[in-house]
């Protein structure tokens, strides 16, 4: 369970969602991840979401693998401890407000002097400049503005948003990217720490694809296409007789001659606009009357059967209970179980990647709030005990 990062230290000082994702997935492959949260007002994120027993079960797995210590930065003493701490370390993430850290005497010159060493991940909705960059985003906001919503939903229905944490989700896994790329920099090519700036808009803007660039070259505006594609048909989901829902994709043409074979209508394969993806598009609902009411007429196993041996592209749209319960996600333990020691056994995802000689691991699930404080602080910094009460008595740890 060391891992690849073992050896690698990282303070978690971010909240809901990006970047306590980037600090979980570091976790998870070896480093020690220490999260910062206020004394009195612990991280949002242990609310977040279903609770047991009044605690999250979203939190047992976003904050897996730290070690928690409560600690007020805005208090001189308070960001002392901080910069005491980053001397100790490899990584710092945050994602105040710009401006914040430095309101606090920990802007980048301070925490760049203190630990030359350092990457400093600064999460915030729109980047550290530009004229959004002071306002309050989330993840909702920003899979508005970076065209997801406007290509997702039915054509004549509203722009819709995703039911979960989208945007954060995109920018926390490609932020880990960012991080080794910055680490690369520093160890492998004898480079100094320095700051990876990272928006939740640009990574989901990059997920969305081209769509300025096809405005920018044609006038093209996208838009909302259902479950249908403009690159390929047939592409949608597909009512069986028994009441499941299935995928079907042929981004393949190879594919989409399977497909057209297996529903009893070769003679589309034939058509000059068949050829492509984009031109079957343009026929989508003839495409789409055909593979649907085959479908409609069979159970969801006996399409899965039939496509599967054909070397057709299927899959059904799970619910919780469906994906538990899938075959392939057990073999490939994509979920594994977890002892907590209030909770007692937890499901969670397993660790993201997989890794042939320095696989991660999940050492313990999400602590209690300033659980490892003194450990921190005393057993690690070196700090003194009576210090360390001192500044427990005035608020500044818990």
């Amino acid at each position: 369970m060391g891992g690849p990062l073992a050896g690698l230290r990282v303070v978690d000082c971010s909240t809901i969602l990006a970047g306590p994702l980037i600090a979980q997935i570091l976790g998870d492959f070896g480093a020690d991840v220490v999260k910062v949260e206020h004394p009195r007002r612990p991280d949002g994120m242990r609310g977040h979401g279903v609770a047991v027993d009044g605690e999250g079960l979203w939190w047992k797995e976003i904050a897996r693998n730290k070690r928690t210590v409560g600690l007020y930065l805005g208090d001189p003493d308070g960001a002392e401890v901080l910069l005491d701490l980053v001397q100790h370390s490899d990584v710092l993430i945050e994602n105040f407000r710009p401006g914040t850290l430095e309101k606090w005497g920990l802007g980048w010159d301070v925490l760049h002097e203190a630990n030359p060493r350092l990457v400093l991940v600064r999460v915030t909705g729109f980047g550290q400049d530009g004229p959004y960059a002071g306002r309050p985003a989330f993840g909702t906001l920003v899979e508005a503005m970076s065209g997801f919503a406007h290509l997702t939903g039915q054509p004549d229905g509203p722009p819709t948003l995703p039911a979960f944490g989208l945007a954060d989700s995109i920018a926390g896994i490609g932020g880990v990217g960012a991080v080794m790329m910055a680490l690369y920099h520093r160890d492998a090519r004898g480079g100094r720490g320095q700051v990876v700036d990272l928006s939740l808009l640009e990574p989901i803007m990059t997920a969305v694809g081209p769509a300025p660039t096809v405005y920018d070259k044609l006038g093209i505006e996208q838009r909302r296409q259902g479950n249908r594609s403009t690159n390929n048909a047939p592409r949608n989901l597909y009512r069986t007789s028994d009441g499941h829902w299935l995928a079907i994709s042929t981004s393949a043409d190879a594919v989409a001659e399977r497909v057209m074979r297996l529903v009893g209508h070769p003679e589309v394969v034939d058509e000059p606009w068949f050829a492509t993806g984009a031109t079957r598009a343009e026929h989508a609902d003839l495409l789409d009357g055909y593979v649907s009411s085959w479908i409609a007429e069979r159970t969801r196993d006996e399409v899965m059967d039939i496509f599967v041996e054909a070397g057709a592209a299927v899959a059904p749209v799970y619910g919780p209970a469906d994906l538990v319960a899938d075959p392939q996600v057990q073999a490939r333990q994509m979920l594994t179980r977890v002892e907590d020691p209030s909770l007692g056994s937890l499901l969670q995802h397993n660790v993201l990647f997989r890794l042939s000689e320095t696989a991660g691991g999940i050492r313990f699930t999400g602590r209690p709030h300033a659980a490892d404080t003194d450990e921190v602080l005393v057993q690690d910094l070196g700090m003194d005990p009576q210090l360390v009460a001192e500044l427990r008595e005035r608020g500044i740890v818990a």
